[in-house]
């Protein structure tokens, strides 16, 4: 299993090492849906014990991102329409008012963090790199919620991602032909947000990034499986 894990070694930062990678690996769509994940092979991947393991997976099931199978092994949720359409209605609704909020505190050097990401977005697309296009877009978005100072909204927003990460697998796998072939914006409305940071238009911002959730929502609706 090679996913880019790094060895977590000291104790001290070993459950949390193992729960972060872990937490963004399922977040930007390293895993299939409906893929079993065994603490065997994920401590060898680590580099790590047994325990430290199966404590970041019962975390995530927490969260909702894995499901536990009574073997200790987890699974990745499956995909399916409906499932997609109930998760991007609560995206809209959380991240549009973190978005909202977040807008009018951003600064000019947030704004010019905004400008790098998606100058790496263009970069990254040309050299076909999905996963680290994924690791951008999230940076993109939570750049502007993380700004809304609003800790509740936050924590929902992580826990919405986590779960939409199969989603995020199915669509890497969609776009791949995409970018290979130059097709594909890889920043998808990123720059129409920020054009409308930039005049202070924070209303549209927001609704910029409703469409962005709503485009991906929309390109996953055509190839995400019927069924609960």
């Amino acid at each position: 299993m090679d996913l880019g894990f790094e060895p977590v070694a000291t104790r001290m930062t070993v459950q949390d090492g193992v729960y972060q990678q872990l937490r963004h690996a399922l977040m930007v769509g390293r895993f299939d849906p409906a893929q079993t994940l065994t603490i065997a092979s994920l401590a060898e991947a680590f580099g790590t014990s047994n325990m430290p393991v199966r404590e970041a997976l019962r975390r995530l099931a927490a969260e909702n991102a894995l499901e536990i199978a009574p073997n200790g092994s987890a699974c990745v949720p499956p995909v399916t329409r409906v499932r997609l359409d109930d998760l991007c209605r609560a995206r809209v609704a959380v991240e549009g008012l973190a978005a909202e909020l977040g807008a009018p505190r951003l600064t000019p050097a947030d704004i010019a963090t905004l400008e790098q990401i998606v100058a790496e977005q263009q970069d990254i697309g040309r050299n076909d790199s999905i996963y680290d296009l994924i690791s951008k877009n999230q940076q993109f978005h939570f750049t502007i919620y993380r700004a809304s100072g609003s800790d509740v909204l936050f924590q929902l927003i992580e826990t919405l991602w986590l779960r939409f990460g199969p989603y995020m697998r199915l669509l890497s796998h969609h776009v791949a032909p995409s970018m290979k072939a130059g097709t594909m914006e890889p920043s998808g409305r990123h720059q129409a947000v920020i054009a409308a940071l930039k005049v202070g238009d924070f209303l549209r911002a927001r609704d910029e990034i409703v469409a962005d959730i709503k485009a991906t929502q929309e390109t996953l609706r055509g190839i995400c499986p019927d069924g609960q």
